[in-house]
């Protein structure tokens, strides 16, 4: 490369700057990210720098250069070692190269829009059963009444876990889950994490045990079954793969669904269209991920020096890849700010992933969403919030604390 050419790092490129607080949430930072999104592709926020265009976060999520940083959050607090770090090192949230193709070439055939629709009459049935507790008071706490309880028993009939156990895996979901939030000193709740995650690998490790002689038709036992040329899963990997599933599937669906709530009741035409065209439930999922995500954000490491687009992004270097701001791009959706579950001709939202490293349980996800809106939207009519809406900060994982609402029992 000749003088005169050379990408210019991204800390002398003159970028626009964001400042937040970690404690403020998507809806009070995305004015500052889309008013830099105007002047530039990439920012320098409060971390580092954050890229903030559809096309270089999409380009960036599939480069190999851009790696899943290890230890994820626990990096960030100075944990480099220890049972926690091990146990989060060696998921597959962390893995990279061949082992990490490995594990996904192994498990992707259980994770298909084929496979997730055996659960349709599972979540209609959850989500029924939790309507039901708050259809004649005309009111409830979608965050509390409805979505809290709603993930844990899907994941529970994926594995094949009976439903006696349902309570006690929540439990250890929110116990794990503590490590993994920004906001939180993890060495504190440490031991809090490792009971609970010692606990849930020794109920999967006796699950496992009972499914290699009585194979069932439940995601366990397709991990049982999975083969390529010959390789299998071993009872490390099928315990790890199983306790990440709850793990990764509960929180997000959560707050997923609260959130996903909370636009079409602010969005009244839509809460009717979907009523009207159930069959848009899917574009309904995609389009109010698209507006109000809960995960705003994938962070990546700087493996080695790399240019993208004329920028270099130094080895060693954390990279924000900013999918609020690129889920609203203005070079990719018209009209971004606006809620639409009948748009069509954009590219799917970025909140999944890309690349590699793309999230294995999308399908799942969309699809517990859609049928939870689904049920909502046919059996709550003229829903209304009837009181404040307050959210997590962005920097964690975000979502609704409460929606107060209001509705008529259809």
């Amino acid at each position: 490369m000749t003088v005169g050419t050379a990408p210019t790092s991204v800390f002398d490129a003159d970028l626009p700057t964001v400042t937040y607080d970690v404690e403020e949430t998507p809806a009070e930072i995305y004015p500052r990210l889309r008013d830099a999104q105007r002047q530039a592709p990439i920012a320098l926020g409060p971390f580092g720098p954050e890229v903030l265009s559809y096309q270089l976060v999409r380009s960036i999520l599939r480069d190999t250069r851009f790696q899943i940083p290890p230890g994820l959050n626990l990096l960030v607090q100075g944990i480099t070692s220890g049972p926690l770090w091990d146990k989060v090192v060696n998921s597959l949230l962390c893995l990279e190269g061949d082992a990490h193709h490995r594990l996904r070439s192994l498990t992707s055939k259980a994770f298909t829009p084929r496979a997730t629709l055996r659960l349709h009459d599972t979540m209609v049935d959850v989500m029924n059963g939790l309507v039901d507790r708050v259809a004649e008071g005309g009111r409830c706490d979608v965050v509390t009444d409805i979505a809290r309880p709603y993930p844990v028993p899907i994941i529970c009939a994926l594995l094949g876990a009976p439903r006696e156990d349902w309570q006690q895996f929540s439990l250890w979901a929110d116990d794990v889950f503590k490590a993994f939030t920004f906001t939180v000193d993890v060495r504190e709740v440490e031991p809090i994490v490792m009971r609970a995650w010692r606990e849930l690998d020794d109920y999967v490790d006796d699950m496992v045990a009972r499914r290699r002689h009585s194979l069932t038709d439940d995601l366990l036992s397709d991990l049982i079954r999975a083969e390529d040329d010959g390789d299998r899963l071993n009872t490390a990997e099928l315990r790890m793969l199983a306790g990440g599933l709850l793990l990764a599937g509960t929180d997000t669906t959560r707050n997923q669904v609260a959130a996903s709530v909370q636009v079409l009741c602010e969005h009244p035409d839509q809460w009717q269209l979907l009523k009207e065209q159930p069959e848009l439930a899917m574009r309904a999922v995609e389009e109010t991920m698209r507006h109000s995500p809960i995960v705003c954000g994938t962070l990546r490491m700087v493996a080695e020096d790399a240019e993208i687009d004329g920028y270099l992004f130094p080895a060693g270097t954390a990279v924000l890849m900013n999918t609020l701001a690129a889920n609203r791009d203005p070079a990719i959706y018209d009209d971004p700010d606006r809620v639409d579950i009948t748009r069509e001709g954009a590219p799917a939202i970025l909140t999944f992933g890309g690349g590699a490293h793309y999230c294995l349980g999308a399908n799942l996800a969309r699809r517990e969403i859609a049928e939870a809106l689904n049920v909502l939207t046919q059996r709550l009519g003229n829903p209304r919030t009837v009181g404040p809406v307050p959210w997590k900060p962005m920097a964690t994982l975000s979502g609704p604390k409460s929606l107060p609402i209001e509705f008529e029992a259809i």
